[in-house]
């Protein structure tokens, strides 16, 4: 029996002493980063399972847990990226109300405007008019800067996240080779955090689920399924950035029109795969980068673009809508386009035969060739478009509608009007679709010098493409539109000479408010159509407002946009610490827990110290017989 209880006791030492080491090990470690709390198995042996032995050494272990915080990790990434920019996006406009801000600075010009309107004559009044303008057109061209800056910043960051992402792959794959080779229990619990932790980093760049395999490795995937390691194999990936981006700078699948960079993965048997056209990156920091980068930002750019286009066509732009014949003819409208430009475009409002209403938008081009138009750019996406080229719009107007329309209208000069005044009429009976309405936006001044129309619009804004055109909207040599919010200006024309801003004939009155009362009015008060894309109106829906509410809705767009980024950000904040410490009570160490194992195996250490002792006596008793 000695000899038994000195086997047992033994046994009992060996086991208890592992014990204590790995409990040292977990008070040693207590704080570290990725480090998860190791636990020994003790397996009962010998008769009567009278004994004991080391079994295995494990980790605590909650695989739950962890795709919980991974997930939510990748979610904390996204919307704390997305927090950051919005946030610095909305400070770009200024504080609401301040004299800086953009609404600010439109107030402060429509006041100007209406100074001038109640004292045409006085010179300082025009100078204003002239300095407010210009402080417009440079705050809106500096916002508008600001935002491409922050899509240059972002297209910076998805490189530098990609590299990082990269490196993270390459190291699970290798952790993954060594974990199926290492031999040594601890060296093998070690490997496995290192792994875990590197998951772990890896799903703040993007949203990833992982697969374990029977040989102790790992597969990581996307949740949209895309595989980017398999064992000791991981997928390279790369970043093809642009630099510094301006607002065409777009993301296309073509990489030869393409203007951004994306993100591509390389399997280890060769094949390449565009990670954002195939949608596969869902969730975490790159997520965030490319929606800010391709979506967010450069609609705050449109909502500046439609802005300065507003503004500058709200000056030198007449409205003509189609009216009712007077001489009662039906399925008819009149309309006066004379004067219309290349952009200028003209929106017929039809209803079909099954009560359908939809829009034809009839674009003028003086081009050899038709230019490429993006539906994008046009105040209703949807419409159908047909191109008309003028190369006289005098005495070619009539003939190119009428080409553009087709048999089912009848386009004619309206009876006893001047040219340019046309009457457009449908035949429903004969299958033509009911004509609802007619409209376009018509640029009054045939150059940028050209004030004294007798008209009290004026070419206030011009485009500083090449030494200073009118903004007219068109698409030849590329939309105008696009990027106009950067090269808005005031026409030094009228910055010279301010006496323009006042006469609209040679022979008008130093007091005549006409022009001041109008460009008061187009500001404030005259609606004009912003597009769809803007995102101001809602999904597809194109919004109508005067410019200063406009500008007072792109203050509000932004502002709503940064508190709610904000405020979900601060959510997934509180998700991610439950999470982790969720994590923490499984895998985590606790001082008081192991110090209290700790008192316990030292009593089982003393007590099978106790045993030895007695079991030696016994025997020096024995022998001594």
């Amino acid at each position: 029996m000695s000899f038994n209880a000195i086997n047992t006791a033994s046994a009992g030492l060996k086991a208890t002493q592992a014990a204590i080491g790995v409990v040292s090990q977990n008070i040693a470690n207590v704080g570290t980063v990725g480090y998860s709390k190791r636990t020994l198995t003790s397996v009962a042996q010998g008769i009567g399972n009278s004994g004991v032995s080391i079994g295995t050494l494990g980790r605590a272990f909650d695989a739950a847990s962890l795709k919980q915080l991974r997930m939510e990790t990748s979610g904390s990434a996204y919307t704390g990226f997305l927090s950051t920019v919005r946030t610095s996006l909305d400070q770009l406009y200024g504080m609401p109300g301040s004299s800086t801000a953009l609404d600010g600075v439109v107030n402060d010009f429509a006041l100007s405007l209406q100074s001038l309107t109640n004292d045409p004559t006085s010179a300082p009044a025009r100078a204003t008019v002239v300095s407010r303008a210009a402080n417009l057109a440079s705050t809106i061209g500096t916002i508008a800067q600001g935002v491409q800056d922050l899509r240059s910043a972002t297209e910076s960051q998805v490189g530098s996240d990609t590299a990082k992402a990269n490196d993270y792959l390459s190291s699970i794959a290798t952790l993954n080779t060594q974990i199926t080779s290492a031999s040594d229990e601890g060296a093998r619990a070690s490997l496995l955090d290192q792994r875990d932790q590197a998951i772990n980093g890896l799903s703040a760049f993007l949203d990833v689920q992982t697969v374990d395999q029977r040989d102790g490795t790992v597969t990581v995937i996307t949740t949209s399924g895309m595989t980017l390691v398999d064992r000791g194999a991981a997928a390279t990936l790369s970043f093809d950035g642009r630099g510094a981006l301006d607002p065409d700078s777009a993301y296309t699948q073509d990489s030869e029109t393409r203007g951004v960079g994306t993100i591509t993965a390389t399997t280890p048997g060769g094949s390449r795969v565009d990670l954002i056209a195939s949608q596969a990156i869902r969730s975490g920091s790159l997520a965030a980068a490319i929606e800010l980068r391709d979506s967010i930002l450069p609609q705050a750019q449109r909502q500046l673009d439609e802005l300065a286009a507003g503004l500058s066509r709200s000056m030198s732009d007449r409205a003509a809508v189609g009216t009712v014949p007077l001489d009662g003819t039906a399925n008819a409208l009149d309309i006066d386009l004379a004067g219309l430009s290349s952009g200028n475009a003209i929106t017929v409002s039809l209803k079909d035969a099954m009560g359908v209403s939809y829009n034809r938008v009839l674009i003028p081009y003086s081009s050899a060739t038709p230019p490429s138009v993006n539906r994008a750019d046009l105040s209703d996406p949807n419409a159908k478009i047909s191109m008309i080229r003028l190369t006289n719009p005098t005495t070619d107007l009539r003939a190119a509608l009428q080409a553009a329309l087709g048999s089912e209208f009848n386009v004619s000069n309206q009876p006893g009007a001047a040219a340019g005044s046309l009457r457009i009429a449908s035949n429903p009976a004969a299958g033509a679709p009911t004509l609802l309405g007619i409209s376009a936006s018509v640029t009054q001044a045939a150059n940028p010098t050209d004030f004294q129309t007798g008209k009290p619009q004026i070419p206030l804004f011009l485009d500083s493409r090449g030494k200073g055109t009118l903004y007219t909207g068109s698409f030849e040599g590329g939309s105008q539109l696009t990027g106009f919010a950067q090269r808005i200006t005031v026409n030094q024309a009228v910055a010279t000479n301010t006496a323009q801003l006042v006469n609209t004939a040679s022979n008008t009155l130093a007091s005549d408010a006409t022009r001041p009362q109008y460009l008061y009015g187009a500001l404030i008060g005259s609606s004009r159509t912003f597009a769809a894309a803007s995102g101001i109106g809602g999904v597809d829906a194109p919004y109508t407002s005067s410019v200063q509410d406009f500008a007072q809705r792109i203050i509000d767009t932004q502002g709503a946009g940064a508190a709610s980024a904000q405020s979900l950000d601060e959510g997934q904040g509180i998700a991610l610490a439950t999470a982790q410490a969720r994590v923490a009570s499984v895998s985590g160490v606790s001082i008081d827990e192991e110090m209290s194992k700790l008192v316990q195996l030292q009593t089982a250490y003393s007590a099978n110290a106790r045993v030895l002792t007695a079991a030696r006596d016994l025997l020096d008793t024995l022998l001594r017989i």
